[in-house]
């Protein structure tokens, strides 16, 4: 299968690189699952059974069909369903859940396989004679695996809080929540009335245009029997926004052996810089306000995505690096500067924000000064209020001021469970952006000044990953191995710049 440029867009090639591929073989998904376990042992099984739902779901499959249990360790054998554990989020899963009329009731990774021996695809008419004979599945058309809802079942996930003797707290936190975020929001295309924005989760995670734009049209299958080219084909690129990982996938491939060439997660992480690049949010730098000495900045961060930026596991953030540079070239001020380890600095020197242990930077209406930065994240608080790295002990969010997706309603039903936190008194941090006052000493004689602006993006934050290597489990060790011989440097979203006077 090839678009019109000739480039191979057949679904094995194109996902055997992206997350859903490697989902446990990501040794980051390893490493946090290490120190969950490490700091509530006796709910181990419990713990490694949850996350490989969603993670190895067609291992848990097999394992739950015949009775028996799925383990972590499954993964370092060479079993049958340790290889299928490894393939994890692969084409039998998805294609062969099950629809549904309540997809609520599939959230936290509550999907329905199918047992029929049915696969699933949004074409009319399939022909089912190969796949029959060589596989013994038969191919059906279904609108569901192109509806949103699909999705949904692992994207939207609530973990309950516990005591370190494996007790439930009582409190819970939404771990994760892109698909409730994009049904508030004009990207919803499940309403009565769609707004022109809307699109499915797919529309943008697996398109159906190439690179260059073009719609695809090709055979479905190698063996296409004089079958017509379909145009409704999806790139299965997963595409997303972490470039991390598949960068220590392909640097380490000989301890973490992942089936895709280096090639291939060269192409992935391309096209993430791509969409992070151009489709993900936008910079814009009002007018400056002088007030004597005193220059007013005013900078809008709009979000261009379907759900929140960042969304999903609280690993992620996003930032505003703002520099002021007078006449003579010499910066005056600057907010969000980062150094070769990812952790943003004021002076050269880490905020005391990015050490383990450490305070966070609330969210700011206004920034005076150079060690206040503007950034974007979810940060989890226990049952004392105090902030937390782990997800069992999360029972709420200290702070949530990830950018809002366009039409986010404080008024639509189940707001309540997106809705951010630690934003109070900031009137213009609305569904779909946020407007920050820079106010920053530049004397007018000092003058023109020149401004610049730009959005950074961390999959994992360099605060989280410093709270992750307080433990020293043998998986924590393996990934600060690859994190630190890795390239962190953050992901440029956005730039603007201009000339204030």
């Amino acid at each position: 299968m090839r678009d019109a440029a000739g480039r191979d867009v057949s679904p094995y090639q194109l996902w055997q690189a992206t997350m859903m591929a490697n989902a446990t073989r990501d040794p980051l998904w390893r490493a946090e699952v290490s120190v969950e376990i490490a700091a509530t042992p006796s709910m181990a099984r419990t713990i490694e059974s949850k996350c490989l739902e969603c993670h190895a779901p067609m291992a848990q499959f097999d394992a739950q069909a015949k009775g028996e249990s799925m383990r972590l360790d499954l993964l370092e054998q060479d079993s049958l369903r340790s290889q299928l554990a490894l393939d994890g989020v692969s084409c039998a899963a998805c294609h062969q859940i099950e629809p549904t009329q309540d997809v609520a009731a599939t959230f936290d990774g509550k999907y329905t396989i199918g047992t029929n021996r049915e696969i699933y695809g949004p074409h009319a008419n399939p022909n089912g004679s190969p796949m029959g004979f060589a596989l013994n599945y038969l191919p059906r058309e279904s609108a569901h695996i192109s509806d949103s809802n699909l999705c949904a079942s692992c994207h939207t996930l609530t973990t309950i809080a516990m005591d370190a003797n494996g007790s439930p707290t009582g409190g819970k936190i939404l771990e994760q929540s892109p698909f409730l975020e994009w049904q508030n929001s004009v990207y919803n295309d499940q309403v009565a009335t769609p707004a022109a924005e809307a699109a499915s989760c797919q529309a943008c995670h697996t398109p159906r245009n190439d690179r260059d734009g073009n719609p695809i049209q090709t055979p479905i299958a190698e063996a296409g029997l004089g079958t017509a080219p379909r145009q409704t084909y999806a790139r299965h690129t997963f595409v997303g926004g972490n470039t991390l990982v598949p960068a220590i996938l392909r640097d380490q491939a000989a301890d973490l052996r992942p089936l895709a060439p280096a090639s291939a997660f060269d192409a992935l992480i391309e096209e993430t810089r791509n969409q992070l690049g151009t489709q993900t949010a936008r910079l814009t730098l009002g007018a400056g306000i002088r007030t004597g000495d005193l220059l007013q900045l005013p900078l809008t961060v709009e979000n261009l995505s379907g759900h929140k930026f960042p969304t999903g596991h609280p690993v992620r953030r996003a930032w505003v690096r703002l520099r002021v540079i007078d006449a003579q070239g010499q910066v005056v001020f600057a907010s969000g500067e980062h150094d070769t380890a990812g952790r943003i600095v004021n002076g050269g020197a880490p905020l005391a924000s990015e050490l383990p242990g450490g305070p966070h930077q609330p969210h700011r209406a206004a920034i005076t000064s150079s060690d206040q930065v503007q950034i974007y994240q979810s940060l989890m608080s226990d049952g004392a209020g105090a902030l937390t790295f782990l997800l069992l002990r999360g029972e709420g969010y200290l702070k949530d001021n990830r950018l809002l997706p366009k039409g986010w309603s404080a008024s639509y039903p189940g707001a309540a469970a997106t809705a951010p936190r630690g934003v109070t008194g900031d009137g213009d941090f609305l569904g779909g952006g946020d407007t920050i006052q820079y106010r920053v000493l530049a004397p007018a004689a000092a003058g023109p000044y020149r401004v610049e602006a730009t959005l950074l993006y961390q999959p994992l934050s360099a605060r989280f990953a410093s709270e992750l290597f307080e433990y020293a489990t043998p998986e924590v060790e393996a990934f600060k191995t690859y994190y630190e011989a890795a390239d962190r440097t953050p992901e440029v979203v956005a730039s603007v710049s201009a000339q204030a006077n």
